[in-house]
């Protein structure tokens, strides 16, 4: 026989499956955290950069003078120089921000779309659909990571938006796995058992009741994966399968520095810095996110 608790606040929250989130608790656990505050401040700072790039690069990005080519930082007014092209090198990275964070965040929500909807399907409905769902995401977890976006790369072609599609597929995997680990524990609860008893339908189940409680570590994971679909995108126009030229990419950027590293070594210096400092940032943003979202740890 199921106990019945009294209709306080706490248990409604319950049975709607939305526990109420302290706001305070959860921004003074997270800004508590140096270092989650120092990778949100370098978080902020680069989606600024992305944002606010035409005000910012002092020199058209795809601007080319061959005549004024590996120039040394701060001569003819170029901040940190130019290319082996002649374009500049600042504006160049800083219009480098906007495509690695359209890469990271656009490919990362793809895989968290679809990725949630087969985790969700596949542990609350479980049985033959869930062995189809789950041995398709072995067999893709099977490819390490960008090995699969570069095979993926070369069956839809080069181009922003096949690189998305690509490091997007390749996130799907991880998404699935821990939304279905989720839905497991959540479809257990009584309030579901009570809501289905009800007349609920299994959508209104799975995205009312069920997702909510997913959300927290979906957040923490697709945060992180944000900086991998940043490595990523790099490592595809490093290898000539990203962001075609003349389009500025950190990863094109380093490509072409590795060539001039005796002449012109700031090329492949400060890419590669942009890189480092952005991962590092997003990585740390997320470590004090999931101690911020994890109810043990203590403010």
């Amino acid at each position: 026989m199921m106990n019945v608790q009294p209709n306080t606040p706490e248990t409604i929250a319950i049975e709607e499956g939305n526990l109420p989130v302290n706001e305070k608790v959860f921004l003074k656990k997270l800004l508590k955290n140096k270092l989650a505050a120092i990778g949100l401040a370098v978080t902020i700072l680069m989606i600024l950069v992305a944002i606010f790039a035409p005000f910012i690069a002092t020199h058209p990005p795809n601007e080319m003078n061959v005549g004024n080519s590996l120039k040394p930082i701060g001569a003819d007014g170029h901040f940190l120089g130019t290319d082996n092209y002649g374009r500049d090198l600042f504006s160049r990275l800083v219009y480098g921000a906007r495509i690695s964070l359209i890469v990271g965040v656009s490919a990362v929500l793809f895989g968290a779309i679809l990725g949630t909807f087969l985790g969700l399907i596949s542990g609350y409905f479980g049985g033959k659909l869930d062995s189809i769902i789950m041995r398709t995401m072995d067999g893709l977890f099977a490819f390490p990571f960008i090995l699969l976006a570069i095979t993926l790369m070369t069956v839809l072609g080069q181009g922003l938006v096949n690189v998305i599609i690509a490091i997007g597929i390749a996130n799907i995997p991880g998404f699935a796995r821990i939304v279905r680990g989720q839905v497991l524990s959540v479809k257990e609860e009584e309030y579901i058992e009570v809501t289905h008893s009800l007349g609920a339908t299994h959508s209104r189940i799975l995205f009312q009741h069920v997702l909510p409680n997913c959300l927290a570590p979906l957040i923490v994971y697709g945060t992180m994966s944000v900086a991998g679909a940043i490595i990523s995108e790099a490592a595809l126009s490093f290898l000539g399968l990203g962001v075609q030229p003349p389009t500025a990419s950190w990863g094109s950027i380093l490509k072409d520095g590795k060539d001039f590293l005796v002449l012109n070594p700031q090329m492949a210096t400060f890419s590669g810095l942009a890189i480092l400092i952005t991962v590092l940032g997003i990585n740390l943003f997320g470590d004090g996110l999931r101690d911020a979202l994890d109810p043990k740890m203590r403010v």
